[in-house]
């Protein structure tokens, strides 16, 4: 690690916090400040295209200490502005890594400012809510001017920044999968691989072109931002229902609940970590979940369909299943790299979901 340089994270509010850069030499970058509270899985967590046009502030206090590896990329790069923590480690040690963590960031071009009182930044953040910052190594009024000036993620089609331009192939499972991109995480793909050959399509994609492809499935991936502002994803989805099985995670979640009627609303600041507590209403059990989304579906809004799953914090829908057509969707991430792999059986319904459709 380079000698450091002093750094400041301003608030759109007017806060404050003093650091040091490191990651990307960048005088300034903005964007919306969240808290996450994963432990470990850093690595997973910047190149989750989901975190578009957010600064990412780690809660855990030391950050880095296992280094990176390609191998946990969940994407070719990293869509988020910047990454804030407490103690960056100046030392890797795992033998699966093979470089620093601040080595890396310098390399795929995300900057970021350890230092920082991350305690008092997320408890500021639970009060005001996720809110426009900037931070880098430029003055003061820069940065309150550039924070000021963030536009933050409502009403903004943030997955038209990190979809795919064109539709590839992964996987070698039996049965046919389309899989809509609305930011989906490599993990995502592995285990849909294992069960099925998966088509990847932009987020653009008709849903006369997904069903020209006769898939056993339609996968809704996660993704980043406003479900409301994602042009056409809901019609396309509304089009493919009851044609076809559909699953869908996250960001598909709230664009198959938009699609059935429902309504989306924002989070003060969102879900985003790895041990949020869910109710399983089928089986009456309890399953730990990891989470980043900022938009939950409203309770009571999605007609023809039932609530599966709620979150045991604060009541949000955690997924819902549809009485009469085959689809369903959650609102965490069943599969969960590093972990926690507690909701992994959802593959398992889709797979099922998918040969009843097929009369396997």
């Amino acid at each position: 690690m380079d000698e450091l340089r002093e750094a400041l994270l301003v608030l759109a509010d007017g806060e404050v916090f003093e650091g040091e850069a490191v990651g990307a030499d960048v005088a300034v970058t903005s964007g919306e400040v969240v808290f996450n509270t994963v432990l470990t899985g850093y690595q997973e967590v910047i190149t989750d295209p989901s975190y578009a046009g957010q600064i990412i502030t780690f809660t855990a206090t030391h950050i880095g200490n296992y280094g990176v590896t390609p191998l946990d990329e969940e994407a070719s790069h990293a869509a988020c502005r910047g990454v804030v923590v407490r103690d960056l480690a100046r030392r890797r040690s795992n033998w699966r890594s093979d470089d620093t963590l601040d080595g890396w960031l310098r390399r795929v071009g995300v900057p970021g400012i350890t230092g920082v009182d991350t305690r008092r930044l997320t408890r500021h953040l639970r009060q005001a809510g996720a809110v426009p910052g900037a931070f880098g190594t430029a003055g003061h009024d820069a940065l309150l001017a550039a924070a000021r000036a963030e536009p933050g993620t409502d009403g903004i089609d943030l997955v038209a920044t990190v979809t795919c331009d064109a539709p590839y192939v992964v996987g070698s499972g039996p049965r046919r999968v389309v899989a809509y991109d609305f930011g989906i995480k490599a993990t995502m793909l592995r285990h849909l691989g294992k069960l099925a050959t998966v088509e990847v399509v932009p987020a653009s994609t008709s849903a006369e072109d997904v069903l020209a492809r006769a898939p056993d499935g339609v996968f809704l991936s996660n993704g980043p931002g406003d479900p409301a502002a994602v042009a056409g994803a809901s019609h396309n989805i509304a089009e493919l229902l009851g044609k076809v099985p559909v699953f869908g995670i996250c960001l598909g979640h709230q664009l198959l609940a938009t699609a059935l009627g429902g309504r989306t609303y924002k989070l003060p600041f969102g879900h985003h970590g790895g041990n949020h507590p869910i109710r399983r209403l089928a089986t009456g059990g309890v399953e730990i979940t990891s989470q980043n989304h900022n938009y939950a579906v409203a309770e009571g809004s999605v007609d023809g369909a039932d609530v599966t799953h709620v979150n045991l914090n604060d009541g949000v829908v955690e997924g819902i299943a549809c009485r009469n057509l085959p689809a369903f969707s959650v609102q965490y991430h069943p599969e969960a790299g590093p972990g926690p792999h507690d909701a992994r059986y959802l593959f398992a319904e889709f797979e099922a979901l998918m040969d009843r459709g097929a009369g396997r």
